[in-house]
């Protein structure tokens, strides 16, 4: 299997789900605006998100596919069948009970997540009411993260890369057909989004079914007392633990961004929220490749003891990473308020929306680099199944976030609260690969020097093809005339790209270099 085309499957799937992803916010912008109900949609939407990325794709994940990865590699099908069972089993017990304690503690759940929201009684018992609407989700996607585990491992990437896009495709609907009927009841019409939340988990749980039974990994549910005493599961619980508090210290900074953006007065999270869509735009389409392609790789490497292709995977990664992801962080740079006036400025959302969105673009853009280099570097620790040394990182690294938020937040803003996550995600992408150095479990082969003279040229002249171009257009009065604004944002980006790889080829750099077989 060749590993650079089973990313660019995984990240053309991804590229289809931040496509239909962007469709969605930018309905949303046009429907309804940057307010006091986006605010308290976007908090009750990051309540079930935040657990999904604490528990589901986040620690269960860096715990439950190294474990299976050796599994597989060392006892065979039959044995890593009976530990998906005990896994499943335990996965739904621990989810019956956490759904339904969340939606009894919704308020509680509010209140600290995004305190200011009380400003706005309205607002504040509007969030409440959507996170019991859409608690049950985690459910959803906690076992939709347990099946991308088997797929990703036995080499499935397509469908688990594919499944965002029904959540995305759920929540138009919703706005475009929900919306208009609930506002016409005399009800908020942001609740539909509510609703196209939790249709969208369980389309996104179907179609994981089928996929599973195709390579007979689909999960049975056993009795409750043997599965938790299964090894493998015992095993998966306590690399859980400290995976747990790694994910929980990037949350617990996310956490302290949202309650400080709530209290800087009305739109200030929702400004953030698009930022952050856009930025994650190049987050998943490259991190998010590479970290699902790479840890089933590293871990059965680590497995059976081949130090030089771990090694081998690494660099091929990381060098992924700089090509593609320099040139996209130059783009929110210099490029920023283009791309959020073409994707956002619309309906309700106004000119101050488009430039207070794009200041927290262009501070996300500063640490674009650092924030996909972490969706390689972990792995290399997580297919070690050392989880300890990235927490100790994570947490030293949330000390320096609110310590960059004291500095930037009096004087920027939201956007400071943005320059901060950037600035940490260098930090902490540097610290990763320092320790990976350390060990000898990663040695960088030879051209490093030549490939980053060749990648930091074609970007010099990107950025400077963009800037001009941002300049040269007034994106704001386009807005009267939204096909010619999309069509010259298509051209503009076209031409840089072709710049951009026409650079790259006249300086000797040739892509099949970076192809690579399992």
């Amino acid at each position: 299997m060749n590993l650079l085309r089973a990313a660019s499957t995984v990240s053309l799937l991804t590229l289809a789900s931040r496509v239909t992803g962007l469709a969605r916010e930018l309905l949303m912008a046009a429907t309804f605006g940057a307010s006091a109900w986006t605010d308290a949609f976007n908090v009750a939407f990051r309540i079930p998100n935040l657990l999904r990325r604490l528990f589901a794709e986040g620690a269960f994940s860096q715990a439950f596919v190294p474990i299976l990865a050796e599994s597989r590699a060392r006892q065979g099908d039959e044995a890593t069948r009976a530990l998906v069972d005990a896994v499943a089993t335990v996965l739904v017990w621990v989810l019956l009970v956490t759904c339904a304690l969340g939606v009894v503690a919704a308020p509680v759940l509010v209140y600290a997540i995004a305190a200011g929201l009380t400003q706005s009684p309205q607002g504040f018992e509007a969030a409440v009411v959507m996170t019991r609407w859409m608690f049950p989700y985690i459910g959803f996607m906690s076992l939709v993260a347990l099946s991308a585990g088997i797929l990703n491992t036995w080499k499935r990437f397509a469908v688990p890369a594919a499944t965002p896009v029904l959540l995305n495709l759920a929540m138009i609907a919703a706005a475009w057909g929900l919306a208009p009927r609930l506002e016409a009841w005399g009800l908020p019409g942001i609740y539909a989004m509510a609703a196209g939340v939790m249709l969208g988990g369980a389309m996104q749980l179907a179609v994981q079914v089928p996929a599973l039974g195709r390579i007979g990994m689909l999960p049975r549910l056993r009795r409750p007392g043997a599965a938790w005493r299964h090894e493998g599961v015992q095993r998966i619980l306590l690399l859980m633990a400290p995976a747990v508090l790694g994910v929980a210290v990037a949350q617990v900074s996310l956490l302290i961004n949202t309650q400080i953006a709530s209290f800087l007065g009305e739109g200030r999270v929702s400004w953030l929220t698009y930022a952050d869509r856009l930025m994650e735009f190049p987050t998943a389409l490259l991190g998010v490749a590479l970290g699902v392609v790479l840890l089933p790789q590293l871990s059965a490497a680590q497995a059976v003891g081949d130090t030089r292709r771990y090694s081998e995977l690494l660099d091929w990664g990381l060098r992924l990473v700089l090509l593609l992801a320099l040139p996209s962080a130059v783009a929110l740079l210099v490029f920023g308020q283009p791309l959020v006036s073409v994707l956002y400025h619309y309906g309700a959302f106004q000119d101050e929306d488009l430039r207070q969105t794009g200041l927290a673009l262009m501070g996300y853009g500063v640490g674009l680099i650092g924030l996909i280099a972490i969706k390689v570097l972990a792995p290399g620790f997580y297919a070690r199944q050392d989880i300890r040394t990235p927490v100790r990182i994570a947490i030293v690294v949330l000390v320096l976030t609110q310590a960059m938020n004291l500095v930037f937040v009096p004087w920027l803003g939201h956007a400071g609260l943005a320059l901060s996550i950037g600035v940490a995600a260098l930090v902490n992408a540097g610290w990763l690969l320092a320790g990976l150095r350390r060990r000898g479990a990663y040695e960088p082969q030879a051209g490093w020097g030549r490939f980053i003279a060749q990648v930091t040229a074609a970007c010099a002249v990107l950025g400077l093809a963009l800037a001009g171009a941002a300049q040269a257009l007034d994106w704001t009065a386009l807005r009267a005339t939204p096909w010619v604004r999309i069509g010259w944002m298509a051209l503009c980006l076209g031409t840089a790209a072709l710049l951009y790889f026409g650079v790259l080829a006249a300086l000797g750099l040739r892509l099949r270099q970076l192809a690579r077989r399992a």
